[in-house]
């Protein structure tokens, strides 16, 4: 057991002239001049006596202690009293527990990195097994698979990084009709726009059909939203290798889009899609997610629906989780103080980019209704913590969640969080909410 401190001891190198080595306290070593010359009161610092044989004496020199937990073991120095048989014996005992505390505790941390490398190898052989039957048997007949109840069970187990943009941009479909030409289009209109921003200081003038969310959307606003887009992985930051790629597609979407114009949190799934896939295809992606009912809804910020969203969301949430859900009522937490920052950016921004991805994969999948399930998971996942709770500190628990999320956990918590009321799916469910006036 080595316990490294300040007071360790250590054995002084033998010199030409030095048959007896000594000892060094705290990196010292007492001068030549002035080291005994009495060899008995050398070999009492030594732990021996005169007439002690040589080989007892070689077989004590040969003990090096390396900290002061392995001198318990050692007597105690000839001008201090020596150590009772009880105490001797209770230093040994005392020794030995702590090296069985320390095999004990390199023995478990050597178990948990063997199941963490078997968990890793197994999840990397699932995720190559998958790679093979997504790009055989799915991707190339993709309209007849889809809906298979295969595919929809290997899609819940998350995609493979390898296909993952691929079966996104199948999945989120190309309603809008929009083509990398286009794309080029509205990237270069974006371009001059912002040079005439660098040359005059202002923004040329909007299109007739722009409204002020198109003209608040600012070359600035778009690049300090960028900086802030995933900081830890330093890939979108000013100078990054990414940072003009996600530009260019916001200030593109912005050109293509002034009804709609740029609201905080795009920047977030803009990277996320440029993570999976290549610049045009991110592009096309990107504006067909946002033209979505429901991101539609939330980012140009219609208050009406987006409360009718909120009713529709309370209703499971009061199906699966009655006790959290009556809390919060108590407490006047309304699903709005934390639904909307996880709905503008689906989760992006919220949880580890990971599990995020792993939701997107099912979002993909399910549409809309799984991004208010994923959000039902989430509350079930820290349920006991939020009971404990008052207002601020479940808005800031839930605006900020922990970084340790893993996407199992979360997974069996949607899993555990049915989007039914009675025989009430989440479209009727909704439908019938935005009915209401």
């Amino acid at each position: 057991v080595q316990t490294l401190s300040p007071c360790a001891y250590f054995r002084e190198p033998k010199g030409p002239s030095q048959n007896v080595p000594g000892w060094k306290l705290f990196g010292k070593v007492p001068a030549r001049e002035s080291a005994p010359k009495d060899s008995r009161t050398i070999q009492q610092v030594a732990g021996t006596s005169p007439t002690q044989p040589q080989q007892g004496r070689r077989k004590n020199l040969e003990f090096e202690p390396l900290s002061t937990t392995a001198l318990i073991l050692e007597d105690r120095p000839a001008n201090l009293p020596a150590k009772s048989v009880e105490e001797a014996q209770r230093h040994r005992q005392e020794y030995d527990e702590m090296v069985a505390e320390a095999k004990k505790r390199e023995l478990k941390e050597a178990q948990r990195k063997r199941k963490e490398m078997k968990e890793r190898f197994k999840q990397e052989e699932s995720i190559a097994n998958a790679m093979v039957v997504w790009n055989n048997d799915i991707l190339p007949n993709w309209e007849n698979t889809r809906n298979t109840r295969r595919v929809r069970e290997l899609w819940w187990q998350g995609l493979p990084p390898n296909v993952r943009g691929k079966v996104w941009s199948l999945a989120i479909g190309n309603e809008l009709n929009i083509t990398p030409e286009l794309y080029e289009i509205f990237l270069s209109r974006a371009k001059e726009r912002w040079r005439s921003f660098s040359e005059t200081g202002s923004e040329t003038e909007a299109d007739d059909g722009a409204s002020l969310a198109d003209r608040e959307s600012s070359l600035d606003l778009i690049k300090l939203d960028i900086s802030r887009t995933f900081p830890p992985l330093f890939i979108f930051q000013k100078g990054g290798p990414y940072h003009d790629l996600l530009h260019s597609v916001l200030g593109a979407y912005t050109c293509y889009r002034p009804d709609v114009g740029y609201v905080q949190g795009m920047s977030f799934i803009a990277a996320v899609l440029i993570l999976n896939l290549e610049e045009a295809d991110a592009f096309i992606a990107f504006a067909n997610l946002l033209n979505k009912p429901c991101q539609l809804a939330f980012f140009r910020v219609d208050h009406d629906l987006m409360l009718k969203y909120f009713a529709a969301f309370e209703v499971f949430f009061e199906e699966n989780l009655p006790r959290l859900f009556n809390h919060f009522q108590s407490s006047n937490l309304t699903p709005d103080l934390y639904l909307i920052d996880w709905i503008f950016t689906l989760y992006s921004k919220s949880l580890p980019l990971d599990v995020a991805c792993r939701v997107w994969d099912v979002f993909c999948r399910d549409g809309e209704e799984f991004l208010f399930r994923t959000g039902l998971g989430i509350l079930r996942l820290y349920e006991d913590v939020l009971l404990q709770l008052d207002f601020i500190r479940s808005a800031q628990f839930l605006t900020r969640l922990p970084e340790d999320i893993g996407s199992d956990r979360l997974f069996a918590c949607i899993a555990a969080a049915p989007m039914l009321n009675g025989n009430r799916k989440w479209s009727q469910v909704s439908s019938s909410k935005q009915k209401k006036t």
